[in-house]
């Protein structure tokens, strides 16, 4: 069945902009929104409903911009579907964040039991991230790896144990992601 769009989708997205207005994606002058449509793209191609999609826009706002006032911020105005997908999709919702390893470690654990509309997000939100490192990687080089809060090796570490951890999810887009991973594994 296609993925139907209405109001909702027009009014995250706009939400999705002024949440994340002025950001730009690390290192880069790109905004910020240019990931969250790519995510929702992806969710869409692969079989995503609306909410799922809505979360696709969202997956990040509770991480960066406010934490659990703006997850019930989505909870309602999107509803618990969202507010639950954006949930399961966020590492931490505390600022400053935790060190970066435990954190990704403790996400990796929730993702192996997710529900199959957090996986799917998880893939496409990976997916893109993969996608633009390596892109970036090919035009700037090594340089690259100064954006990050951890280097080239845990880097590839997090996002092969994230193709693990989304091994049951929604299969063509774990393939997908499973492609994009090998190739930043070369790099």
């Amino acid at each position: 069945m296609p993925c139907v769009l209405t109001g909702r989708f027009e009014e995250a997205l706009i939400f999705a902009m002024h949440l994340h207005a002025g950001q730009t994606r690390k290192g880069t002058e790109i905004p910020y929104v240019a990931h969250l449509l790519a995510v929702a793209s992806l969710v869409i191609t692969h079989g995503g409903d609306e909410d799922e999609a809505i979360a696709g826009l969202l997956h990040d706002a509770v991480e960066d911009q406010g934490g659990k006032p703006t997850l019930e911020q989505i909870r309602a105005r999107f509803g618990e579907r969202v507010a639950a997908i954006v949930e399961g999709c966020t590492d931490t919702d505390v600022e400053p964040k935790p060190p970066w390893r435990p954190r990704k470690e403790r996400y990796l654990a929730h993702l192996h039991s997710a529900p199959p509309s957090v996986k799917l997000v998880a893939a496409a939100d990976k997916l893109d991230n993969v996608r633009a490192i390596v892109a970036d990687y090919r035009t700037h080089g090594a340089a690259i790896w100064t954006r990050f809060n951890a280097g080239p090796e845990d880097q590839r570490w997090f996002y092969r144990a994230c193709v693990s951890a989304l091994h049951d999810g929604p299969m063509s887009i774990v393939r997908e992601l499973d492609a994009a991973v090998q190739q930043l594994e070369q790099l």
